[in-house]
């Protein structure tokens, strides 16, 4: 009996020994912004593989990109003695008051894909960002577009000009915000007059953004040259209404580029992210070009911080998923705080074209 209390003791003590390990295993909170986002739902994929490989208890929480619903979800975590976590925010705003639940338990956590607040980053030198600079994004899907006109200037308008139709992720989102303004002040600086006849946003879902371009067609076709996306589920709308519509080279055979610029239909469409279904639509000559935001790099780059203050308690400027912290500030917030840089961790964007979008497609 004398065993068996003391057996009980101990399994107690475990539970409640930080929350960060439960019977010598890490434990690892993982908040969802939307897990049906098609990126986010490979980002926590990639989780749950690295989570599996190092023996650690990875819980998954979907938020479906609602702030009180997030935040129900930490407090029940962090009831069950969960300690350090991996967070993709509903929201921006909402990312002061989960570090300050976090902090006040002892814990940390690494912010991911939708950028914290300065406020919540200086909660305490236990919390990250491993993202991506948003402005980067927008800056290479210029250079698509730079690319695109050189190769093929005849599709340009007069004196330059690209027609604009521009589907927006959330409003206010960071990722909305850097890379709308990026790309725009990237091909002005390039040269181009832009023209932007419609934006609108679509809130990051393809559903939604087909919709747009369905009313966008009736309005505008035979008008535009040019289709931006914040992220490719968007674009993937886009281009599923283009196809419907038969906004394509030639509508009696709408599998074929007839002018071989890389793309079925009439105007190229671009996207951000890179995921596996627009590679998909990439080998098929519909989406011209993406981005890639790397899910699996971003995540294991947060998993590894959360695991590293879970097993070490601390991260102490270490080198994470092959990247090392910032060491000067850069124009995006959080990061745009000389204090804060070495609680930021960086994974670069990287443009994906029909010349070497194959080396991204998985097996």
């Amino acid at each position: 009996m004398k065993k068996t209390l003391t057996a009980i003791a101990l399994s107690g003590l475990a539970l409640l020994s930080g929350g960060a390990m439960a019977a010598d295993k890490p434990v690892i909170g993982a908040l969802m912004r939307n897990l049906d986002d098609q990126f986010l739902g490979d980002y926590a994929a990639n989780l749950k593989k690295i989570a599996a490989a190092k023996g650690a208890d990875l819980k998954v929480t979907d938020a479906h990109g609602d702030m009180a619903t997030q935040l129900d979800q930490l407090n029940t975590l962090l009831s069950q003695g969960v300690k350090y976590f991996v967070v993709v925010p509903a929201v921006t705003e909402g990312s002061d008051q989960l570090a300050q639940a976090i902090a006040a338990k002892g814990g940390g956590a690494a912010f991911s894909n939708t950028q914290p607040t300065v406020k919540a980053l200086k909660t305490s030198p236990n919390f990250f960002l491993a993202s991506s600079p948003e402005s980067i994004a927008g800056q290479i899907q210029a250079d698509i577009v730079d690319g695109y006109f050189k190769k093929f200037p005849a599709k340009l308008g007069p004196g330059k000009s690209i027609n604009l139709l521009m589907l927006l992720g959330q409003l206010g989102h960071p990722a909305q915000i850097y890379r709308t303004k990026a790309v725009l002040a990237s091909l002005e600086q390039k040269g181009y007059k832009v023209n932007v006849l419609a934006k609108d946003t679509a809130n990051w879902q393809s559903e939604e953004a087909q919709q747009k371009m369905d009313a966008w067609l009736i309005a505008y076709r035979g008008k535009f040259n040019l289709v931006l996306a914040n992220n490719d589920s968007m674009a993937l709308g886009a281009v599923e209404s283009l196809v419907t519509a038969k906004y394509v080279d030639d509508p009696s055979n709408p599998t074929k580029d007839v002018d071989g610029d890389g793309t079925v239909l009439k105007v190229p469409v671009i996207g951000v992210d890179a995921t596996q279904v627009a590679l998909r639509s990439m080998a098929e000559h519909k989406l011209y070009a993406t981005v890639l935001q790397d899910a699996d790099g971003q995540s294991a780059t947060a998993f590894e911080l959360a695991y590293t203050l879970a097993t070490k308690g601390s991260v102490n400027g270490a080198t994470i998923n092959g990247y090392k912290p910032l060491t000067a500030p850069i124009e995006e917030a959080p990061a745009n705080d000389a204090a804060l840089v070495k609680q930021v961790y960086l994974v670069p964007f990287k443009g994906v074209t029909q010349d070497n979008y194959k080396t991204f497609v998985k097996k």
